[in-house]
């Protein structure tokens, strides 16, 4: 595993992390094998873990927290977030600060985190939809500026909308932020605009999510694929949008070099940007803990490989089914 410097944290984070969504809310997954992944992921030295309360209203942090008091004698950073207080993702630009993180709001859910991780201080807490309307609002940076004083948070985040990545650019002006985290992969290319620019002038260390694009990147989709009623990918891949994926994602399989896969290519061309602090794949299964952290050695994808994916960005607009 190969580590990158984390902002102004100062942490070295393992550039592939462990996004934790996958393991509350989604189908398919053995309670199990969840638990091998995870301390496998940890002997193969990932030390970034990514939860919300929101991942089955606390279930997943809970996990974290067993993973963190299991490995107490390891530097293992968890990052967590606080939902919405109207429970509505993504937010919409017209939503108040009031409708979504009043100050009382942002306290509770951090004891709740606190209590679900069983930890005294959470490294990262993020906030899990943003406006960046809400920049100027007080009400916030004297919740997160309390928690920070009392030693119950030691850096904040935001996490940003789907397809949004400049909806954070003033707030991360405020300096009271130390990370971003943001949809970022061959087709979402939209962040190296303006977002990775300006953290980088202000030292912000970042988290790309998504990096498979709930799946199309694997390559696995066909136009017939379907999804339990209970699987939150039922509502994501609608059929406008599968058809959509997966014609993007066909005209991609002849760019996958020899001896790589789709998802490995996915990975390494995330990785090739020095901008990236850690990519958090879902990862429920040994093979994918494996295969995963098996991009991290240092190998980026070759130059003219890159320029080619430069031309499958993909612009995108969200809707109400891309929460």
């Amino acid at each position: 595993m190969k580590y990158r410097r984390f902002g102004k944290t100062d942490w070295q984070i393992s550039e592939v992390g462990y996004g934790m969504w996958g393991l509350a809310g989604w189908t398919g997954s053995d309670d199990n094998e969840v638990q091998k992944s995870l301390e496998l992921s940890v002997e193969l030295g990932c030390n970034f873990f990514d939860t919300a309360w929101g991942y089955g209203e606390g279930l997943s942090e809970q996990i974290l927290g067993a993973l963190l008091k299991k490995h107490a004698d390891k530097q293992l950073y968890a990052a967590t977030k606080i939902p919405p207080k109207n429970f509505i993702w993504p937010s919409k630009s017209h939503f108040e600060l009031k409708d979504c993180f009043p100050a009382q709001h942002i306290i509770e859910y951090t004891e709740k985190s606190l209590k679900n991780l069983g930890v005294e201080q959470i490294d990262l807490q993020q906030f899990h939809v943003w406006e960046d309307a809400w920049a100027d609002n007080d009400d916030w940076k004297e919740a997160i500026q309390k928690l920070s004083q009392e030693g119950k948070v030691k850096h904040w985040g935001i996490s940003v909308n789907r397809w949004e990545p400049n909806n954070c650019l003033k707030s991360l002006e405020t300096n009271l932020f130390s990370s971003v985290q943001v949809i970022y992969n061959i087709f979402d290319q939209n962040p190296e605009d303006q977002l990775f620019p300006l953290c980088q002038k202000l030292d912000i260390g970042i988290i790309a999510r998504v990096p498979l694009d709930e799946g199309s990147l694997t390559g696995l989709l066909d136009y017939n694929t379907t999804f339990p009623a209970d699987d939150w990918r039922s509502t994501y891949f609608v059929p406008e949008n599968l058809t959509s994926s997966v014609d993007h994602a066909n005209a991609l399989k002849p760019l996958v070099p020899e001896n790589m896969d789709m998802p490995e290519m996915a990975l390494r061309f995330i990785l090739s940007n020095p901008d990236v602090g850690t990519i958090i794949p879902g990862m429920r299964k040994i093979k994918h803990v494996k295969s995963n952290i098996g991009t991290s050695d240092g190998q980026g994808l070759a130059p003219s490989l890159l320029e080619e994916l430069k031309k499958h960005r993909w612009e995108r607009q969200p809707t109400e089914w891309s929460q």
